[in-house]
């Protein structure tokens, strides 16, 4: 499958559903706990299939792949910390986190949305370039003060 024929408009509406579905509707507590403390997200509608698979807390890195009609097509890899827990718990933040992830935009459908505020926490999300390639870095802030940063980068692949 080349790149040229894979459904943009339709690989980001499932990538929106796919992300809502797992860590931003369950946390923590929705994942599957792999061999080697890994933790896994599988999310399947139709020929697509998406796995996000991420190890450690404190600091994390994690990988999300998409399959179409059981073919690679899309992969993100991110890397993220918790930067003060002096300030607000990291439960706090995880949860504020989900809540954010859940405005994914279609039309960057990587992680939330540029920006969502609730209460005394701020999220904010700076991406550069489209589903076939991209990067980006999100951050919260709690009463202006970073408690947590992550880094992504990601795109189209295609498989020999």
């Amino acid at each position: 499958m080349r790149n040229s024929i894979i459904n943009k408009k339709q690989l980001a509406s499932f990538l929106v559903k796919a992300k809502i579905g797992t860590y931003a509707s369950s946390g923590e507590d929705g994942e599957q706990i792999l061999p080697g403390r890994g933790k896994e997200f599988n999310f399947e509608e139709k020929e697509f299939k998406y796995r996000d698979r991420y190890y450690g807390f404190n600091p994390f890195i994690g990988q999300e792949i998409v399959w179409q009609n059981k073919r690679i097509i899309w992969g993100m890899n991110y890397y993220g910390k918790v930067t003060s827990e002096k300030i607000v718990s990291p439960k706090e933040i995880y949860q504020f986190l989900q809540e954010a992830l859940k405005r994914i935009p279609e039309d960057k459908p990587f992680r939330g949305a540029g920006s969502f505020k609730r209460g005394d926490f701020k999220y904010s999300n700076k991406t550069d370039g489209t589903l076939e390639k991209f990067n980006g870095e999100e951050a919260i802030f709690f009463k202006k003060q970073l408690v947590y940063k992550l880094e992504y980068h990601g795109g189209l692949i295609e498989m020999k």
